[in-house]
């Protein structure tokens, strides 16, 4: 904290770079059938989202996907607490990014009281158990804290309030993440206690400002990573070859979409 805010000129070179080699490790990925796993979780506006979206903005939506779950069903409820996160873990050759994930149970629901005691202490039993599991299985995890202070976080909601473009982020559960800081503050150091371990250690990226997190984020994922830079077989443009006579069919002025650009000119 404290620091200046990342100038926007080399933030999107370095982006720019940073995106590049998230595309090589993507391909690499696919060829050699790699499993990752990337859960993203923090306090509420931290900058989760808008990172998630820098890190697939390039990528191939068929390797490289967003899970972003929402409140579980009432059967969902009824199963085992990891089963309904297993169905979306990666087969070799995907990545899968998540907003949020099973970490709910230590957040949100055990401060909000949607989990019993005996829940909660049965997630902070097994949680370490089904991610060893995970890594025995060959699946890169890797997970992320996005840490923001109070006074930042209100001034993100009271931006976000006045802002018709982003208002769908806010909810009356998100707010009273303000009135409940500290319950989540003691919330998340007992999680980091009983859930870093060697095989899946929790990473804190400190995000008072955006710019430097999604950086510090991505460029830290990618050390993390032994990837190498696959050769692609190269590709050419054909030749069009000569028309056969085809006509293209009149189109119908009903079907056809208006020229709404026409008006910017």
């Amino acid at each position: 904290m404290g620091r200046d805010k990342l100038p926007g000129k080399p933030y999107k070179k370095e982006l720019l770079r940073l995106q590049a080699e998230l595309v090589k490790l993507q391909e690499w990925v696919r060829v050699e059938g790699r499993r990752v796993v990337v859960i993203f979780e923090g306090r509420d506006a931290a900058g989760k989202g808008s990172t998630i979206k820098r890190v697939a903005e390039y990528l191939n939506p068929r390797v490289a996907r967003i899970v972003a779950l929402p409140a579980p069903t009432e059967r969902e409820r009824s199963q085992w607490y990891f089963q309904r996160y297993v169905q979306h873990l990666p087969a070799a050759g995907e990545i899968v990014l998540f907003d949020r994930s099973w970490y709910n149970r230590a957040g949100v629901e055990r401060v909000m009281g949607f989990c019993t005691q005996e829940e909660y202490a049965r997630f902070l039993h097994q949680c370490p158990i089904f991610e060893r599991l995970l890594v025995e299985e060959g699946i890169l995890l890797r997970k992320y804290w996005f840490s923001v202070s109070d006074e930042e976080q209100e001034r993100r909601f009271r931006d976000r309030l006045e802002d018709p473009m982003r208002q769908w982020k806010l909810s009356e559960m998100d707010l009273e993440s303000i009135t409940r800081w500290e319950e989540y503050s003691r919330a998340k150091d007992e999680m980091l206690i009983h859930t870093s371990i060697p095989e899946a250690p929790w990473y804190d990226v400190e995000s008072e400002d955006k710019r430097r997190a999604r950086i510090n984020m991505i460029s830290h994922l990618l050390s993390t990573i032994p990837y190498d830079e696959v050769r692609r077989p190269g590709l050419t443009v054909p030749e069009r070859p000569p028309s056969t006579g085809y006509r293209r069919p009149p189109r119908l002025a009903e079907t056809r979409v208006p020229d709404a650009a026409a008006a910017l000119e």
